[in-house]
């Protein structure tokens, strides 16, 4: 994928200062643009222990740790979508959307992680799924990891140990051999910079290792070298007969400089680069590898802080031309801004937060989710995508999450706001600044396990009564709201402004 780069201060004024039009008068979504909706394997499925499935991390974390998860509870039932395959691709035929995005469980397929062992049960459900949402004309768009790593794997080091890449390879093999005459889009990980996290702390996120500094580092270089290890494989294997796109979903919130000087600017930069170019830079840059800042950054603190060398791993140059240009597409997940603020303290501890160097917050009158790091702030998802834009040379870009939390409740208007202005946003981006954005994924199609926060927080376009246990789902105003858009392809005018 080539681009260009601009250097962050030019970037920065161009993204911040220069503001672009904001008085859009089309609402509509272009011929060809698709809508969808997401869930991911271990939030969904339940049947933990059904059928041969093996154990995950997150099976581990919450029958072991529960004091990590919010309410104490686990994905054990979770929607029971393993059991209600049906009535789930009844609730997107209902909807009307073009695509659903959901990911394989890797413990359900191999369930001690590795390819000697296929759990033939785990295959026949997929089959079914994909089956059952190729005869209503939904398309399958799916995700090889989505968080839930064979908790054998993880005995083995999980991430950070090298020899993952190959075992994913593996993994992706089976996917592309049983799937890929019906699967034509493929993300091969889901935000890498959320789930390395569990190797940076033990209260961020499954598995939830206590190695500041360290850890996360260690598994985002594997990470990249088993994304690029499937994107070859799809390539040369597979790509001729099967005709698919393989791509990467990342995160990344907008960070807004709390004030407009050249320190704000620089540490806003720094979030964006250590947050989503540690892992776009080396797939879609121009030059690969990872952000110079990135580099310089953690290379001068590790010295400053006694080590011999950088806790950042380097990549030979063979690595890093085997990694760039290794994605179809770019899978955007984006949810919130923040307001940023540099911090210039150096901890002689090492943790990956101190090495941005920047401290983040959230301006007060910005509306509230149920979630302590989600707020409505609709102008900072344009900004995000024109920023992708100028980094990377306008790749092709799909929105594969976007959404809102709130406790309980049918009657969402605050899920409604933040869905308008979120694509009411895209349309400008789309439409007035050409950002190549060929796609809306919206999370979720139901309330979910939500990770750390159990089922205390809810994202769904569909209510899910967890106290029952058949878990019956029903639509949420938003939902009809979102059918709406899909059916219509604008914004409804009585939305517009």
């Amino acid at each position: 994928m080539s681009g260009r780069t601009l250097s962050f201060l030019v970037l920065v004024a161009a993204v911040c200062g220069a503001r672009v039009p904001t008085n859009s008068s089309n609402y509509t979504f272009p011929d060809g643009f698709k809508f969808g909706v997401a869930t991911a394997s271990y939030q969904v499925e339940g049947a933990w222990n059904k059928d041969g499935k093996g154990h995950s991390i997150w099976d581990y974390q919450t029958h072991n740790e529960t004091y990590l998860i919010a309410d104490g509870s686990n994905g054990d039932d979770a929607c029971d979508s393993y059991h209600m395959l049906e009535k789930d691709v009844a609730l997107l035929k209902n909807l009307g959307v073009d695509f659903y995005r959901f990911s394989f469980s890797w413990s359900r397929l191999l369930p001690s992680g590795h390819i000697n062992a296929v759990n033939n049960a785990g295959i026949d459900y997929y089959n079914g799924l994909i089956d059952a949402l190729l005869r209503e004309g939904i398309e399958p768009l799916a995700t090889i990891y989505h968080w839930d790593l064979p908790q054998q794997l993880q005995d083995l080091g999980g991430w950070p140990n090298p020899v993952l890449a190959d075992y994913f390879e593996d993994y992706a093999r089976l996917l592309f051999e049983n799937f890929g005459d019906r699967i034509k889009m493929w993300i091969t990980f889901n935000e890498p910079s959320v789930f390395t996290n569990g190797y940076e702390s033990n209260i961020n996120h499954a598995p939830s290792i206590e190695a500041p500094g360290f850890g996360k580092y260690l598994a985002s270089h594997t990470v990249l070298k088993a994304h690029a290890q499937a994107y070859h494989l799809y390539n040369n294997m597979f790509r001729e007969t099967q005709k698919g796109n393989v791509g990467i979903t990342l995160t990344i919130d907008w960070c807004e400089p709390k004030e407009e000087t050249e320190h704000h600017l620089a540490a806003c930069e720094r979030f964006q680069q250590f947050e989503m170019g540690l892992y776009g830079n080396p797939i879609f840059s121009e030059e690969g590898d990872y952000p110079e800042i990135v580099k310089t950054r953690v290379d001068n603190i590790s010295e400053a802080q006694g080590f011999r060398r950088s806790r950042l791993p380097k990549f030979t140059q063979d690595e890093i031309e085997y990694i760039r240009g290794t994605a179809d597409f770019f899978g955007l997940n984006h949810y919130t801004t923040q307001l940023g603020t540099p911090s210039t303290v150096i901890d002689s501890q090492p943790s990956y937060r101190n090495d941005i160097g920047i401290h983040t917050e959230y301006d007060e009158s910005w509306p509230e989710s149920a979630s302590s790091w989600l707020r409505d702030v609709p102008w900072g998802f344009r900004k995000i995508l024109v920023s992708l834009k100028q980094r990377y040379g306008n790749p092709p870009i799909i929105i594969t999450e976007n959404g809102f939390s709130d406790r309980e409740g049918h009657e969402d208007d605050s899920r409604i706001h933040y869905h308008i202005g979120y694509l009411t946003e895209l349309l400008k981006a789309l439409h007035e600044d050409g950002v190549n954005v060929f796609g809306y994924t919206a999370w979720s199609l139901m309330d979910n396990f939500e990770w750390n926060q159990g089922y205390t927080e809810r994202f769904g376009l569909h209510y899910v009564n967890f106290t029952d246990p058949e878990r019956p789902r029903t639509i949420k105003k938003s939902g009809k709201i979102f059918k709406e858009i899909v059916a219509t392809r604008e914004i409804p005018e009585r939305f517009r402004k």
